[in-house]
């Protein structure tokens, strides 16, 4: 306290005349230039230990050091990476562009991902969340119907983004969504229903607005809107939209309109060599319509890549090589146990070629190790004195054969 008896602020001693607040606490006081110093620090703070989003990539990040990145968690699928990586640094660049005069403005390119299941459409997206410091969210369009109807409204899909950013509107207006599942919606035939389809074609038509970009009114905490619910009005221009699904049994509409099995003399395309194991790598938007997308969404995800089917070399590297391999992992969870575990390689391969005979993809292999690992896993830690163990390929043939999995042969 200054020596004429007027408070002074406790933290930079300036007197109560050269402030226009000063807060009294117990044993001091804090004039409004500290509070809000100390708020800019705490700011910081919670910045660094939070991740807090920012909305640009470095200098020296270009598209392959995205792959790059990719590549330690996902094997395979170099031309879905590459799509990915472009699409996401164009992304950056688009957010980032200083308004010009020469009147060319960046559309966003929304990707629609095609692949069977299991071979890394969801991975991919969670592991780009991983590299990006901007909002991102997974969404599952199987949850979603028209308008009136129950279930939920596609403004849903931005509660979820608004939630990942904790209701940064600024934040969630320049963010990722990755919408899963988005063949579940397709219409039952190409032609225009004539009756309610609310789960499929009504929900792609109430999505056009979010994919193109446009201001909409979201309900913060989801679920269906009502008139006495607070809005929040999300601009979804800058919004980059990426929908993956398995589109299963496309490949059939592929190999009708490339001829594949036709009988005679000019099978498939006249100078063209078709492989008929990966039949995705020819879609077309054509083939998306005939399967039951709408030309309007069609339109809006103009870029179109293809997941490749997993072969045993793939399979076995996703099973060893990835930071997250299912190899490492069970290490790791028997290492905290004090017990080193082995699988030699005629075990890993048998693993394989299970996952190969049941068409499960890669999360067959998570199924499988399962099966094979559980009574490890139950026994080892109440065991004393197990320092080391190894799995052998008769012990994981014995499990497999006593478990469900065996009925998929059949199957």
């Amino acid at each position: 306290m200054a020596k004429n008896n007027e408070h002074i602020c406790s933290f930079c001693h300036r007197k109560k005349s050269e402030t226009s607040i000063l807060i009294a606490g117990i044993d001091g006081h804090i004039c409004e230039h500290c509070v809000a110093q100390a708020q800019t620090i705490i700011d910081e703070e919670l910045t660094q230990k939070s991740g807090k989003f920012k909305f640009g990539l470095s200098k020296a990040t270009k598209p392959k050091e995205i792959v790059s990145f990719l590549d330690q968690y996902v094997i395979g699928q170099n031309e879905a990476k590459k799509v990915l990586s472009v699409a996401v640094y164009n992304h950056y660049k688009r957010l980032n562009q200083v308004n010009e005069d020469d009147g060319v403005e960046i559309e966003k390119s929304n990707i629609i991902l095609m692949g069977h299941t299991g071979t890394g459409k969801t991975l991919l997206a969670r592991t780009i969340a991983k590299f990006l410091n901007v909002p991102f969210s997974i969404v599952d369009a199987t949850v979603f119907t028209e308008a009136g109807y129950v279930g939920e409204d596609v403004e849903s899909i931005l509660s979820r983004l608004l939630q990942v950013c904790n209701f940064d509107v600024a934040a969630a207006q320049k963010g990722i969504i990755y919408i899963d599942e988005i063949d579940k919606i397709s219409r039952k035939s190409d032609n225009p229903s004539i009756t309610r389809d609310v789960s499929g074609e009504g929900v792609q038509q109430a999505m056009l607005k979010l994919l193109e970009g446009s201001e909409v009114m979201v309900p913060p905490q989801g679920g269906r809107k009502h008139p006495d619910q607070k809005m929040v009005k999300i601009d979804t221009s800058n919004i980059l939209f990426i929908c993956g699904g398995a589109f299963e049994g496309i490949e059939r509409i592929i190999s009708n309109r490339l001829n594949t099995g036709v009988i005679g003399f000019n099978k498939g395309v006249k100078g063209q060599t078709i492989d008929e194991s990966n039949m995705l790598q020819y879609v077309s938007p054509l083939d998306l319509r005939q399967f039951g997308l709408i030309p309007e969404l069609i339109g809006r995800l103009p870029v179109i890549s293809h997941l490749n089917p997993l072969d045993k070399a793939t399979l076995r590297a996703i099973l060893t090589e990835p930071k997250n391999s299912l190899v490492k992992q069970y290490k790791k969870l028997m290492k905290m146990e004090g017990v080193t575990i082995t699988f030699p390689d005629e075990t890993l391969d048998y693993i394989v070629e299970k996952a190969l005979q049941y068409k499960l993809g890669a999360r067959g292999l998570r199924s499988i190790c399962e099966v094979i690992m559980t009574d490890i896993m139950y026994e080892v830690p109440s065991t004393p004195n197990i320092k080391e163990y190894v799995v052998e390929k008769s012990y994981a043939e014995e499990k497999v054969s006593k478990s469900s999995l065996q009925q998929l042969k059949a199957a």
